[in-house]
């Protein structure tokens, strides 16, 4: 068996064992890892730093760096989200049916863990204890692997969690992190059939579609965020710009920042009175198309074809023309990928349309896109922000990270 191998093993092992675990069990333990990083956590920051130093060094980009970093601070917020995921109903044996059968069999479902769930991430070390809390809470297992760019901070947090489930009566094995952070430990654990029920990317586009398209085990595709804030005619556009400058400029390097403003043309130039000083303040390069050019002249460059797909994950917001409510939902239809979409409107029916046509997993009247999000959304953290149809949609919390099983009780029926 290749290391890999033996770890996948291991997992499915742990598995089994947390199964079977109740709920006060699986809460003493992220009470035990909360504690162990909030004590410990000297530690993971100083890994960290050596993470930070080394993707300045290699030029990274600051909204980059921005998601690499950890505080005091940050590290306040990871702690709270394993607290949150703790305080959460705990999903696995919810019975969501049960009925009786003409012949007497008693049938119900209830919810069960996936198993072993892989998560292939980026240089985001809070995804590290985030997805390992929610795979905990939900029975299941985890294998982490996270990129290069983090793997100091990575190693450091996955070691304390596992000291703490060790401390807590569980299996260390309950979440275990890939050490290589080569192609070819990905493309391991893409085909790790034998141990991995489910792998979930968490990263940019290329990341997401690269796994989609090369792994054998199930994938639940997550992140691919070309979000859009459409202001409407009949748009505040005080509010709408600050919706946008929100969706944009927050946090520019998430999948749930705004890449794209389409803007109606019967307000664009008293909304961008308004947009324009804000988006200065954080200097956002606009790639306007022909008609918004018109407005904007040296503020703006032209668009190419190729911005209004563009993930850009930095201070960069594509600008779009359009002359009804049908046309911007047109447009988002044939460029946005499905995950957050917002109008800004005072029009009743006008939002109404936009809720009901959007095909989106979650779609917003008079709100930025950045709330799409775990915590915002009550669930504790999230494991990812699912674009697809299939099981999950929108950010995944415990629930999703469930399937079921039938129990049938019976007294002697043969068929």
């Amino acid at each position: 068996m290749t290391a890999l191998q033996q770890q996948g093993a291991a997992a499915k092992a742990a598995a089994r064992a947390l199964a079977t675990a109740g709920t006060v069990e699986k809460n003493k333990a992220l009470e035990a890892i909360a504690r162990t990083l909030t004590e410990r956590q000297d530690e993971w920051l100083a890994a960290n730093a050596q993470d930070v130093a080394a993707a300045k060094e290699a030029g990274m980009r600051p909204a980059m760096l921005d998601r690499l970093t950890l505080t005091p601070e940050r590290v306040a917020g990871i702690v709270g989200g394993v607290r949150q995921v703790a305080a959460l109903p705990d999903p696995i044996g919810q019975v969501t049916k049960m009925e009786t059968r003409p012949n007497g069999l008693i049938i119900g479902r209830k919810r069960v863990p996936l198993g072993v769930i892989a998560i292939i991430f980026e240089a985001r070390p809070n995804v590290t204890v985030d997805a390992a809390a929610l795979c905990l809470k939900s029975g299941n297992a985890c294998i982490l692997r996270g990129g290069k760019e983090a793997i100091r901070s990575n190693r450091c947090a996955a070691e304390l969690m596992r000291d703490a489930l060790v401390s807590a009566g569980l299996p260390a094995d309950c979440i275990s992190l890939v050490q290589g952070t080569s192609h070819e430990t990905a493309n391991e654990l893409m085909h790790l059939n034998d141990y991995v029920d489910v792998l979930i990317p968490r990263g940019g586009a290329g990341l997401i579609r690269a796994v989609a398209k090369e792994a054998s085990v199930p994938v639940i595709r997550t992140g691919e965020g070309v979000c859009h804030v459409y202001v409407d005619r009949e748009a505040d556009p005080e509010m709408a710009a600050k919706i946008v400058y929100n969706a944009k400029c927050s946090r520019p390097s998430v999948c749930n920042a705004a890449e794209c403003v389409v803007v109606h043309r019967a307000i664009a130039e008293e909304f961008w009175k308004y947009a324009l000083p804000l988006l200065d303040e954080k200097h956002v390069e606009l790639r306007a198309d022909a008609e918004a050019l018109k407005l904007l002249g040296a503020r703006a460059v032209p668009a190419t074809e190729e911005d209004w797909d563009s993930e850009y994950g930095d201070y960069i917001l594509a600008v779009r023309t359009v002359g009804s409510t049908e046309e911007a939902m047109d447009f988002i239809a044939d460029h946005g990928t499905g995950h957050s979409e917002a109008i800004v409107t005072r029009n009743y029916f006008s939002a109404q349309d936009f809720l009901n046509s959007v095909d989106a997993a979650a779609v917003y009247v008079n709100a930025s896109t950045r709330f799409t999000d775990g915590g915002e959304f009550g669930l504790g953290a999230e494991i990812g922000i699912s674009t697809q149809k299939m099981h999950a949609r929108g950010p995944m919390g415990l629930e999703e990270l469930t399937s079921c099983k039938y129990v049938i009780y019976g007294s002697g029926q043969v068929r």
